[in-house]
C-alpha cells in the first residue's frame, strides 16, 4: 500500500482494481464504468480517485515478461489479462496504410457490372471473393469487402451512398455499410437464390432490392434491404436473368431480361408481373437493362446487337436505336444512361465503346481499343458515374483494366491496371537514387506482371511478350550493381517453363527467353546477376540466359533467398543449405543444416546485413539461423545444434497455423511482426488477405504484402526499441 502511495503515477499508465472493497469497486463503477477484472489505460491519475492499485510494471520484468503469479499475486484471470495486455505496452503494432486493389473480375462473353455512387466519387465491383470499393479521382485509395464465402458477382450501391449490396455465385446478398469511414459492417445476408447472382438493383429510397440470377426454382426475388422480407416476386422468365433496373421515380416499376430473349415489366411494390414488352424482338440473350434517370426510358441491349428503347411507365417498345451505319457489330455487355437522360453509352465485343444522342437516334462518338482480333479489348462493363461535371464514362476491357474516356480525347485519359487472379510473386527494385522511390513487382496466376509505384500506388504493365502461365517467382538484381550505365533488371520464371528478363528503367521485356528443362519452383539473383533457379528435382544457375552451373541437392528444393553471393536453399527434406555462387566458379556449400523441422522448408528470407537467414515451415513455424558457418563436431547428430554448420538464434516463431508463405505471412490470412530480442513478443493482423498471405517485402516507405486476393496492401510497422 505504502509503495503504491509513493508510487509516481503517469498519464498512460496501465493499471488495475486490486483488492478494493465493495464500497470503491460501487465508486468505481460509478465513475469508469469497467468490470471487476478489466484493465484499462487511462489519462488521470488513479490515487487522485482510488488506493489500492497496481500498475503494470508491479507485474512485469525488466526484460518485458509476465512475472509468475506467486510474485505478482494476482488471480489466474488477472496473470492471463495483464499477460495480454503486455504485447501492445511494448510499443509494436501493425496496421493497415493502403489498399491497391485488385481489377474487376470477368468472363468472356458475360457482362461485367460496374456501379458508381450517387456523388461519382467512388466505383464498387466484385473481384474474387471480394468487393472493393475504389475512389475514382484517386484508384489508389480503396477498401475490401470480404464477408462473401463465395465467388462475388456483382456489387451495387444504394441512391443514398451508404450502403452497398453485393451477390456471390452461391446465390447470397450482402447489405453492408459502405459510408467512407464506415467499418463495412453486415447490415443483412439474405439467400436469393439457388445459383449465381448475375445483377442487383435498389429502389430510390434505398430499401427495396431486387437480385437476380441463375437459379433453380426461380430467378429473382424482391426483398427490403434492412430485413429481408419479400415485397414482390420475378416470374416471367424461363432462362437465367442477366439484368434487372428499377426506376427511381413512383409509381415504382422494375424490368428484367435474360436468356430467353424477353424483357420482363413489373409494376410494384409489391413488384408482380405485368408485361413483356415487344415479345420476340430481340433476337438473343439480353445482357442489360436500365431506366433513365428521369424515369421517361427504358433501355435494353444484348447479343443480337439491338438497342431497344421502351416507354418508362407503360413498358411500350418505342423505337430501336441503332441504325446499321453506326450499330455495333459485337455483342452489347453494357449499358448506362448520362445523369441528363439525353444520352446513353454502351460497351461491346467489338471493342468499342459508343455514346448515343437517344432523341437524334445516332452516335455521338465512338471510342476503339486494342488491335482488329483482340479478345483482351473486349469492352464488357460500362458506368456513367452521375453528380460529376466532367462527363467521366469509365469502361471495363475484358483483361480487367479499367478505361478512363472523355469526348475531349479519342484515347482513353487513365488506365487503371493492376491484377485480376492471385499474385503469386512479388519482389522490389530501386536504383539506389534517394529521390526516386522503389518499384514493386508482382506476378499473378495469370501470367500477368506488373510494376507498381510506391509513392502513388500504381500500377503499370510491363510491355512486350512475358508469360502464359502462373509467375512461379521473381528476383531483382541488387541497387548496389545498377549503375547510370545499367539499371536494374528484373527476372521472373513462370510455368510455362520459361525465364525472362525485365528491364526496369522501360518496364519492358527484353531478348528471348531461357527455355527451362522443368517447372520451375522460385528463383533468387545475386549480386553478380547470377539467377539461381529452383525446380522441381534441381537448382541451376544462370547467366545472361545461359546456364552457367547447378548446385548440387539430396532433395527437392522448395525455397531459395539471396544475398550477396550467398545463396540459401530450403528443401522438402527440411534441410537448409548455404551456397556461395560466384561467376566462373563451381558453386561451393558453406553450411547446413540437416533438419530444421519435420516439415518441408517453404519460405526463406535473409536480414539486410545478411547475418541472418529466417526458414519458414509448411508447418506454420519459423527459425532464425545465424549465416556464420560454425565447426561441427564429429559423431554429434543434433540436427538443431550448432554441430549442424550454423547457430539457431531462435525457433520460438511459431504462431501461423499454415503454411508459411513469406517472412512473415501465411496461408492462413495473417501477418505476424516478430522481435529478435524478445522471440516471444510478437504482433498480428488477422485476414490480412482473403484466402491467404502469398509474399511480403519490407521496405522503408512501409510494408508491403501480396495474395490471393489480387490485391496489393502496404502496412504501417511500429517497432519499439527493445524489439
Amino acid at each position: 500500500m505504502q509503495l503504491s502511495l509513493k508510487r509516481d503515477w503517469q498519464t498512460g499508465d496501465v493499471y488495475a482494481p486490486h483488492d478494493l472493497s465493495a464500497a470503491e469497486m460501487r465508486k468505481w463503477g460509478k465513475k469508469q464504468q469497467p468490470t471487476r477484472d478489466v484493465f484499462d489505460i487511462l489519462s488521470i491519475n488513479p490515487l487522485s480517485l482510488y488506493k489500492n492499485f497496481s500498475v503494470m510494471s508491479d507485474f512485469v520484468s525488466e526484460m518485458g515478461r509476465i512475472r509468475p503469479a506467486r510474485e505478482t499475486g494476482l488471480r489466474p484471470v488477472n496473470q492471463r489479462k495483464v499477460a495480454k495486455a503486455n504485447c501492445p505496452v511494448l510499443s509494436m503494432s501493425i496496421s493497415p496504410a493502403a489498399v491497391w486493389a485488385a481489377l474487376p473480375t470477368t468472363t468472356r462473353g458475360q457482362p461485367t457490372p460496374l456501379s458508381a455512387d450517387s456523388k461519382g466519387e467512388r466505383l464498387a465491383y466484385a473481384s474474387g471473393k471480394s468487393v472493393f470499393l475504389r475512389s475514382i479521382d484517386d484508384p489508389a485509395v480503396a477498401t475490401q469487402y470480404t464477408q462473401h464465402t463465395a465467388a462475388t458477382t456483382v456489387a451495387r450501391f444504394a441512391p443514398s451512398g451508404f450502403y452497398v449490396a453485393s451477390g456471390d455465385a452461391s446465390g447470397i446478398v450482402r447489405v453492408w455499410d459502405s459510408s467512407p469511414n464506415g467499418s463495412g459492417t453486415t447490415k443483412g445476408e439474405y439467400a436469393i437464390i439457388s445459383g449465381r447472382i448475375n445483377d442487383i438493383a435498389w429502389d430510390g429510397d434505398s430499401q427495396r432490392i431486387i437480385a437476380v440470377g441463375d437459379g433453380k426454382q426461380r430467378y429473382g426475388h424482391c426483398i427490403t434491404a434492412d430485413s429481408g422480407n419479400t415485397v414482390g416476386e420475378i416470374s416471367g422468365h424461363s432462362a437465367q436473368v442477366n439484368a434487372v433496373s428499377i426506376r427511381q421515380q413512383r409509381p415504382l416499376r422494375a424490368a428484367t431480361a435474360g436468356d430467353d430473349k424477353n424483357v420482363v415489366f413489373y409494376h410494384g411494390a409489391p413488384f408482380k408481373f405485368n408485361d413483356i414488352p415487344g415479345r420476340g424482338t430481340h433476337a438473343n440473350f439480353i445482357y442489360g437493362v436500365a431506366f433513365s434517370p428521369d424515369g421517361s426510358r427504358l433501355v435494353s441491349v444484348g447479343a443480337d446487337k439491338k438497342i431497344l428503347l421502351y416507354d418508362g411507365k407503360t413498358g411500350a417498345l418505342q423505337t430501336e436505336l441503332s441504325p446499321p451505319a453506326d450499330s455495333h457489330t459485337g455483342s452489347i455487355f453494357a449499358v448506362s444512361w448520362s445523369s441528363d437522360s439525353r444520352s446513353l453509352v454502351t460497351s461491346s465485343a467489338d471493342r468499342t465503346v459508343k455514346i448515343w444522342d437517344v432523341e437524334a437516334a445516332k452516335v455521338k462518338h465512338t471510342w476503339t481499343f486494342g488491335d482488329t482480333g483482340s479478345v483482351s479489348h473486349q469492352q464488357v462493363g460500362v458506368v456513367w458515374p452521375s453528380g460529376r461535371s466532367d462527363g467521366l464514362i469509365i469502361s471495363l476491357s475484358l483483361d480487367g483494366q479499367l478505361n478512363y474516356l472523355h469526348t475531349s480525347s479519342a484515347t482513353p485519359t487513365r488506365v487503371v491496371s493492376g491484377h485480376q487472379k492471385s499474385i503469386t510473386a512479388l519482389t522490389t527494385s530501386s536504383t539506389g537514387s534517394p529521390s526516386s522511390a522503389p518499384t514493386l513487382w508482382t506476378g499473378s496466376y495469370d501470367g500477368r506482371l506488373s510494376a507498381w509505384d510506391t509513392a502513388t500506388g500504381t500500377a503499370e504493365p510491363v510491355d512486350g511478350s512475358g508469360h502464359t502461365n502462373i509467375i512461379s517467382g521473381l528476383a531483382a538484381t541488387p541497387s548496389s550493381s545498377a549503375t547510370s550505365s545499367k539499371h536494374p533488371q528484373i527476372f521472373s520464371v513462370a510455368w510455362d517453363d520459361s525465364l525472362r528478363t525485365v528491364d526496369a528503367a522501360t518496364k519492358t521485356f527484353t531478348g528471348a527467353s531461357t527455355q527451362l528443362s522443368s517447372q520451375p519452383k522460385t528463383l533468387a539473383a545475386t549480386a553478380d546477376s547470377l539467377v539461381v533457379v529452383a525446380q522441381l528435382e534441381s537448382v541451376l544457375v544462370y547467366r545472361d540466359g545461359s546456364q552457367e552451373g547447378e548446385l548440387p541437392l539430396r532433395a527437392s528444393p522448395s525455397a531459395l533467398a539471396a544475398t550477396g553471393s550467398t545463396v540459401a536453399i530450403g528443401g522438402a527434406d527440411s534441410s537448409l543449405r548455404l551456397f556461395t555462387v560466384v561467376p566462373g566458379r563451381a558453386p561451393r556449400q558453406v553450411a547446413v543444416v540437416d533438419k530444421v523441422s519435420a516439415t518441408a522448408i517453404t519460405a526463406l528470407a535473409f536480414s539486410p546485413d545478411g547475418s541472418l537467414v529466417a526458414a519458414g515451415t509448411a508447418a506454420g513455424k519459423i527459425y532464425v539461423y545465424d549465416t556464420t558457418p560454425t565447426t561441427k563436431n564429429a559423431g554429434d547428430d543434433n540436427s538443431n545444434s550448432n554441430s549442424n554448420g550454423l547457430h539457431l538464434v531462435t525457433d520460438r516463431w511459431s504462431a501461423h497455423s499454415a503454411k508459411v508463405t513469406g517472412i512473415a505471412g501465411s496461408l492462413d490470412t495473417n501477418l505476424f511482426v516478430w522481435s529478435l530480442k524478445e522471440p516471444g513478443k510478437r504482433v498480428k493482423y488477422t485476414n490480412a488477405h482473403k484466402e491467404g498471405v502469398n509474399a511480403v517485402a519490407w521496405l522503408d516507405s512501409g510494408v508491403f504484402s501480396v495474395g490471393a486476393d489480387a490485391a496489393v496492401k502496404k502496412w504501417d510497422v511500429v517497432v519499439g526499441g527493445g524489439a
